[in-house]
């Protein structure tokens, strides 16, 4: 059975995002940073009216934090919080079969954590990211 997934780049590779965990994509305009919170937090951003948490996904992954050049966010809505999780690019839209991730495949860092399954496009495999996964479970410390 075929899904829609959003293909797009983080940290220079290639995910597939399952539509459904997507609101929308985005150019965010200016953050603000939010003092006290985790480092995985670029701060808030103004977004149709409303605040979304800008989630730096490279440092959200335990990779290198993602640059301050980066504006293109994939926005998903988590227990009624809005989030802007930032990609490095966005391709498209496209009908995949979700496969599972073998049993013997070692993902690094955030990446084993996130990962969910693997896409296969024209031959090469793109790894499923949970938007949820990414998204520490208390982003803003009191």
């Amino acid at each position: 059975m075929t899904e829609l997934f959003l293909i797009a780049h983080i940290a220079g590779r290639g995910v597939a995002i399952d539509t459904a965990q997507v609101d929308s994509v985005v150019d965010i305009g200016e953050v603000v940073a939010v003092p006290r919170a985790g480092t995985f937090v670029r701060g808030l951003a103004a977004l149709r009216s409303r605040v979304v948490t800008v989630i730096d996904t490279g440092t959200a992954l335990g990779l290198s934090p993602t640059p301050d050049t980066v504006r293109r966010a994939v926005i998903t809505v988590v227990d009624g919080h809005h989030y802007a999780i930032l990609v490095d690019s966005v391709e498209d839209v496209a009908p995949f079969v979700r496969l599972p991730l073998s049993s013997g495949l070692a993902l690094q860092g955030g990446w084993g954590r996130a990962g969910t399954g693997i896409v296969e496009r024209d031959g090469d495999p793109l790894l499923i990211l949970d938007l949820v996964a990414v998204i520490p479970a208390t982003p803003l410390a009191a």
